[in-house]
């Protein structure tokens, strides 16, 4: 655990201390494009921020290289490698598109190619476990397809996201937290060191959004951009894909018998690693939702609107740094409830506990319609969401008070000087 910490520390510590540098480098190179009209923020703001979270990830992977420990999944897995080619091409293509806008099918294929490079160093899904079956072995093509599809649906879920100053960031660090919980407990838990990359790339990529999340919070100094966005997505994706496709329920007979009692048993554990979009699960339903609209509307998938969760949080009265807040707490329950169900699936304590924040969090959705009111005399000692809002009659009426109140005011000033000087010229004519 000390070393996933170290490493997760160096990866923090060199994306935070690159991110300034990048930001000033991003105003040079013009990397700051206009505000458009889905735009939420009202200035001009740098992006490329990917390019520190890349060099964070590069600085985890070498520190881990050199750690005792750790170094025993570059000897025993390509998977390490394979990550980095593939992200290294991702980040490349996020690059270009901050500074010159690429088409979306362009970005697309590149995802799938990206995806493809990893699969090509076996980063792949070998098998999945299915109920009242057991283990079911994938083809080759068949692992190929289904990897290449998690991978781009994974990145463009937490780009579709990845619209507010801090949102992607702390949301995937959210989910990466969870898969870190989980594949450590494979690991170490079971003994299976089939886990430990998807434990190492999830320490990673937690430095890497708790390093550039600083500089993105509202007001933002600077934005990941598509660079940082498809990035972080893929190593999510690749983690995933490591745990679920490269660890066998079989291994884990030793405690509950065959292979098939084996995948009955732990069938609550890999329900949330079959497909990560449970650990995404927001990201993902705002994926679906944006393609369902825009094609319903004739529009492209590819579209971009205003039309997202974090819009429409927007819209019913939630403040920029609560609408944040809002989208975390409902990643961090689907994500760490999934978790806790699966280590405890039989206790029903855990349903009580993820129903009852689930009310919370339904509570919180609606605190724009039940926003506390001050009395008018007590409005200058509360910030402004919570003072009442004059009417256009209240509001003329106050106008015309002061200025009948300014106007009396200065016209009795003007009698009093012009009554002080009659009266002084009175006194000058009696001399």
């Amino acid at each position: 655990m000390r070393e996933y910490l170290l490493t997760l520390c160096i990866t923090a510590a060199v994306t935070y201390l690159l991110t300034g540098p990048v930001r000033k480098f991003a105003i040079v190179a013009g990397a700051m494009p206009e505000i458009r009209a889905r735009d939420v923020h009202r200035e001009p703001t740098p992006r490329l921020g990917g390019i520190a979270m890349f060099f964070g990830l590069c600085a985890g992977l070498l520190v881990a290289d050199h750690l005792p420990n750790l170094n025993a999944v570059f000897e025993n897995s390509n998977e390490p490698r394979a990550l980095l080619s593939g992200a290294a091409l991702i980040w490349l293509i996020g690059v270009l598109d901050d500074k010159f806008e690429i088409d979306a099918l362009i970005k697309l294929g590149g995802q799938m190619i990206a995806a493809g490079v990893m699969v090509m160093q076996g980063l792949t899904i070998l098998w999945i476990p299915v109920p009242g079956v057991g283990t079911v072995s994938l083809t080759s093509g068949q692992g190929t397809l289904l990897t290449v599809a998690l991978v781009v649906i994974t990145i463009n879920a937490v780009n579709f996201v990845d619209g507010l100053d801090g949102l992607a960031a702390g949301m995937v660090c959210i989910a990466s937290a969870a898969s870190f919980m989980y594949a450590y407990r494979i690991w170490y838990g079971y003994g299976i060191e089939a886990a430990a990359p998807a434990t190492l790339f999830a320490a990673i990529l937690m430095g890497m959004c708790l390093g550039f999340l600083p500089h993105n919070m509202h007001p933002a100094r600077i934005f990941m951009g598509d660079s940082g966005s498809m990035l972080i997505g893929l190593i999510l994706a690749a983690g995933a894909i490591s745990v679920t496709g490269q660890v066998d329920p079989a291994a884990m007979k030793l405690n509950f018998g065959t292979g098939r009692d084996a995948t009955h048993a732990m069938l609550p554990v890999f329900i949330p690693l079959l497909m990560p979009l449970t650990i995404i699960a927001i990201p993902f339903a705002d994926l679906v939702l944006a393609i369902v609209r825009r094609t319903w509307n004739g529009k492209s998938p590819f579209a971009a609107d205003r039309g997202h969760l974090h819009h429409r949080l927007l819209e019913i009265g939630h403040s920029h740094s609560r609408a944040v807040l809002i989208m975390y707490f409902w990643s961090a329950l689907i994500a760490f409830g999934t978790v806790a169900y699966s280590v405890h699936s039989t206790s029903v304590w855990i349903l009580f506990v993820i129903v009852a924040l689930s009310a919370l969090g339904l509570v919180l959705l609606l605190l724009p319609r039940f926003t506390p009111r001050t009395p008018r005399w007590a409005e200058a000692f509360v910030p402004p969401r919570y003072r009442r809002r004059r009417t256009t009659a209240e509001q003329g009426a106050a106008g015309a008070t002061y200025e009948t109140g300014e106007g009396e005011r200065y016209g009795a000033t003007a009698i009093g000087a012009r009554s002080r000087f009659q009266d002084r010229g009175e006194a000058r004519s009696s001399r």
